[in-house]
């Protein structure tokens, strides 16, 4: 089990265009989040270990990873991350091992949490995971475009985000026209080589995304199947109902 804290500087090659898929042994979970909106379960339990259906969140992640062969999992951690690691641990228990990449208190947003674990993740592509969803994508049949920076996996508008996020055309996302409007999942396939110009830190990782859509060099695809946004203690209960499961 390795922690690792902030970064300075990360390689990263930029021409890394042979690969179609993940080509990385190693995959992110994004963990680091404080749970606003789900308070008060969040005071005390990290909202990626509510438990769904027997198992905490966190733990359907890390069964799935290793079901589609990944070997290795950085989980990056701050609110009660003592939590998070306690009862995760080295990963063993899947047949993983798990690394931790310690951002303490504010979290570092997406962007900067990601470009911090970059030394442990490599130049990828690699798959990153939000700790709050819970879906049924096949990981395995994820394909990334050798053009592609980001490679992100897109639902339907569910109804508490109508607006959608970005434009799907053909195999490519943008944030005008043309194409349908959908959501983004919260998992996805990156390259390092999106952070090239970043810089240690606290950013959010849209405005990476934007630029690199600008550039056409952002792909996707759509899930038509299971998933849920764990944002609120609502959305929380309508997957355990879904599931036929019962609060603990």
């Amino acid at each position: 089990m390795t922690m690792s804290g902030p970064v300075s500087s990360v390689a990263v090659d930029g021409d890394n265009t042979s690969h179609s898929g993940s080509s990385s042994d190693c995959a992110m979970i994004l963990a680091a989040g404080r749970g606003e909106r789900m308070r008060p379960l969040t005071d005390t339990v990290p909202k990626p270990l509510l438990p769904v259906a027997g198992k905490p969140l966190l733990e359907w992640h890390l069964q799935t990873l290793a079901d589609a062969g990944y070997s290795r999992v950085v989980i990056n951690v701050s609110w009660l991350a003592e939590a998070v690691i306690a009862a995760v641990g080295d990963g063993r228990r899947w047949g993983l091992d798990i690394q931790y990449s310690v951002e303490g208190e504010p979290p570092l947003e997406t962007g900067g949490g990601i470009f911090q674990a970059l030394p442990q993740l490599g130049a990828g592509p690699f798959p990153v995971i939000n700790g709050d969803v819970w879906s049924d994508v096949d990981l395995t049949r994820l394909r990334m475009p050798d053009f592609s920076l980001a490679h992100l996996v897109m639902v339907p508008n569910p109804d508490h985000h109508t607006a959608g996020d970005f434009y799907l055309h053909r195999d490519r996302l943008s944030a005008d026209l043309p194409g349908r409007r959908l959501t983004f999942s919260g998992i996805g396939l990156y390259r390092a080589a999106l952070f090239a110009d970043c810089q240690p830190g606290r950013f959010a990782l849209a405005p990476l995304l934007l630029e690199a859509m600008a550039k056409g060099r952002v792909s996707g695809q759509l899930h038509s199947g299971a998933w849920h946004d764990i944002g609120t203690v609502e959305r929380l209960c309508a997957l355990r109902d879904a599931l036929g499961d019962t609060p603990p």
